[in-house]
């Protein structure tokens, strides 16, 4: 299996979202589709909210744009 990117699942999210819309699917399928679809979201967030955090650290460190890995036990920042 590929590694799931943010592109790929806000790709998959766009053909589920039209699935959905078409209102050809069942009511099971339905609910399937939009289970997966909230996963999707949730991927989504949670990727934009590490690139958000990315670029924080990229503006604050010593006013300059040095690149910092971002790491949730040191907030990023390293002495």
């Amino acid at each position: 299996m590929a590694k799931r990117t943010f592109e790929n699942a806000l790709t998959k999210l766009d053909r589920i979202t039209a699935e959905l819309e078409q209102g050809d699917l069942g009511l099971d399928n339905s609910l399937k589709k939009f289970d997966e679809g909230v996963q999707l979201v949730q991927f989504c967030n949670e990727k934009l909210e590490e690139a958000r955090s990315q670029v924080e650290l990229l503006l604050k460190k010593n006013d300059t744009l040095t690149a910092t890995p971002f790491t949730e036990k040191s907030g990023g920042m390293s002495d």
